[in-house]
């Protein structure tokens, strides 16, 4: 007689496990907004030191619906400034165009 093959009773452990939630999605923390050098923009706990390379954008401090309101307002395009910068210039300088000698 062949023997079957049993599957191992899986048993589940009840675990107390408290995961903390991230400072981002807490309810009631309070943000501010910062901007970099390229114009990009962020939200950030108050409470936490700003990155090197960010700027705490002065007065704007609230709850997330009210920073994330005037980072919608402000940013208004997504492009970094460098990006934005280049392509403005490259509206200035007249396009060249190929000469192709035929032989």
């Amino acid at each position: 007689m062949a023997r079957r093959a049993v599957a191992p009773r899986l048993c589940s452990i009840h675990r107390d496990v408290s995961m903390s939630t991230s400072c981002f999605d807490r309810e009631g923390e309070t943000f501010i907004v910062l901007v970099n050098h390229e114009d990009q923009y962020s939200i950030w706990p108050h409470w936490k030191a700003v990155p090197k390379g960010w700027t705490a954008v002065a007065g704007v401090e609230g709850d997330k619906k009210t920073v994330l309101a005037y980072v919608e307002e402000a940013w208004t395009d997504m492009r970094p400034r460098s990006l934005r910068e280049w392509m403005a210039q490259q509206e200035k300088t007249p396009a060249t165009t190929l000469k192709t000698t035929a032989g």
